[in-house]
């Protein structure tokens, strides 16, 4: 069935990869960016493009009332260096302070112009590559408590995921929390870092990640679009793994030296609490439920091969 779908951050690393898939299914698309500027790539792909300001209630509400959707996927974010500035794992506070206000008034305005003009279903991004709940075993489901930090640099940031993942839970939607993504634009910086040798192991590494390639993610969100899913999924690969594991493995398809290894006690000072549980306590994720429920299948089952796939493509023109 032909659905009238509106992507809210259309141009982001994921919503540049979510459009055509829904325009290749026959869907009709209305996309949003921040700056008139991205307009063209949009509507070059054949979808309407919008600019909205996703903070702004009555921008979001005209726009989705202008769309007449039947579905709204909220895909906003702002955590790239031209809205974010140079990653800062450290201090997560200050550098997803903009993406945490999307997630969260963004969400909230998006709900409330979904009910203002009759739109039946939502589905929103979220996050689940290493913040399982650290008791129990190492890869947790959709039934496992999201771990939020208390007391960390990283705790608003976590508990803005659960607000938004409530709320779009109680309007009947779906709450997608995809792992850690690669693909195209996703992890350059983690790259360039590799290259250098400034993004060492921490401690012995035994913290578990679970990683999702960018068009597996954007396939998963088509499936809950059409099938107008409720609920939380895990959208995620078949092998969450330590960092012990992946990131020796994504250093040599990135054609880097093995990553140094530094103590906990060093990284804790250098790094923050993030990247110490991360890498040391961090629990992934079982994408069980999606492919039972969904049907989804993802085309880079592990990041093992989706690596060395994604790093041996011919970088994209500047």
């Amino acid at each position: 069935m032909i659905m009238r779908v509106f992507v809210a951050g259309g141009t982001g690393v994921l919503g540049r990869r979510l459009v055509p898939q829904l325009l290749a299914r026959g869907h009709q698309v209305t996309a949003t960016t921040t700056t008139a500027d991205r307009l063209g790539p949009l509507r070059g792909l054949g979808a309407d493009a919008v600019v909205m300001d996703g903070l702004d209630a009555a921008s979001v509400g005209k726009a989705v009332a202008d769309a007449r959707p039947e579905v709204i996927v909220h895909q906003m974010t702002a955590i790239s260096r031209t809205h974010a500035g140079k990653p800062d794992i450290k201090h997560p506070d200050r550098w997803f302070a903009l993406t945490n206000r999307l997630r969260r008034e963004g969400t909230d305005h998006l709900l409330a112009a979904a009910e203002a003009t009759g739109v039946s279903h939502v589905v929103a991004q979220g996050y689940a590559s290493w913040n399982g709940i650290r008791e129990g075993g190492w890869v947790k489901t959709e039934e496992d408590p999201l771990d939020v930090l208390e007391g960390t640099a990283a705790q608003a940031g976590l508990e803005t995921l659960r607000y938004a993942e409530e709320a779009v839970l109680r309007a009947g939607g779906a709450f997608l929390r995809y792992g850690a993504f690669y693909g195209p634009g996703a992890i350059d910086d983690q790259v360039e870092l590799l290259r250098k040798r400034q993004y060492p192991l921490i401690g012995r590494g035994t913290g578990y990640s679970s990683w999702v390639h960018l068009d597996d993610a954007a396939s998963a969100t088509v499936l809950a679009v059409e099938q107008k899913a409720r609920g939380v999924f895990n959208v995620v690969d078949d092998e969450p793994a330590p960092a012990s594991e992946w990131l020796p493995h994504l250093a040599a398809c990135a054609g880097a030296k093995r990553p140094m290894r530094v103590p906990v006690w060093l990284a804790r000072l250098l790094a923050g609490d993030q990247a110490v549980v991360m890498m040391t306590e961090g629990r992934g994720f079982s994408n069980a439920k999606a492919k039972r429920e969904l049907g989804w299948q993802p085309r880079h089952p592990s990041w093992r091969t989706g690596f060395a796939a994604e790093l041996a493509r011919p970088a994209a023109p500047a």
